[in-house]
């Protein structure tokens, strides 16, 4: 197995481990489409090298050392997605399969100069914040756009997924990162939305959309 596997392993273990602080290996399994006893073996590969913390049926966890690889790798697929956007002029559905590629470059001096041809910014073109080289991460408050009160106004910071679908949905219904939307009504039964928007046309979302849509009131 090369650098790449072992990368995307630990990429994986920090996104599902994010709510509890561990994994399980079918989680793992699961998320990566690789049978278990292949999980395990990796598991006993990446100990070894004190990225995890491993023991047969106990959950994972990233080490202080594998906590910064998964940071690094973050930091470098996030970059990769804003340059692809905002030089490359891109899609922001389109980027998420080629950041997946050049995240694996390895290079500091790649990303470095990245980073500065694009002023140091914070959050990549879903919204998802962008690591800084030391691993530190710039937070803000916000909720869903699922839970915002009727007859308030926000500003759409981030989307839950950067899934292809689900970006060309939101493309479709003409809704960006940085568009100020007002919650008109929440349907009580289902707990779809109808949105104001920009546009001056009312915006219909299901709750299921909503509730991936991240906003900053």
């Amino acid at each position: 197995m090369d650098s790449l596997t072992e990368e995307n392993y630990i990429k994986s273990i920090y996104a599902l481990s994010q709510a509890t602080g561990e994994v399980f290996v079918s989680e793992l399994a699961k998320k990566l489409n690789i049978k278990q006893p292949s999980v395990n073996s990796m598991m006993k590969r990446l100990a070894t090298k004190k990225v995890v913390a491993y023991a047969p049926y106990k959950g994972i966890r990233l080490t202080k050392k594998g906590k910064k690889e998964a940071l690094s790798i973050i930091r470098r697929h996030r970059l990769a997605e804003l340059f692809l956007v905002k030089v490359m002029e891109l899609g922001w559905e389109e980027v998420h399969d080629i950041a997946e590629q050049l995240e694996h470059v390895d290079s500091k001096r790649f990303y470095s100069r990245m980073d500065e041809m694009l002023n140091f910014p914070k959050f990549d073109p879903h919204g998802e914040p962008i690591p800084d080289r030391n691993g530190k991460i710039y937070a803000q408050k916000r909720i869903a756009l699922s839970d915002l009160a009727e007859g308030l106004t926000a500003t759409i910071a981030a989307v839950g997924e950067d899934e292809k679908s689900f970006l060309d949905h939101l493309n479709g219904k003409g809704l960006q990162i940085g568009d100020a939307v007002t919650l008109k009504k929440r349907e009580p039964f289902d707990g779809s939305v109808t949105l104001g928007h920009k546009s001056k046309k009312e915006i219909l979302l299901t709750h299921q959309v909503a509730e991936r849509i991240w906003v900053e009131v």
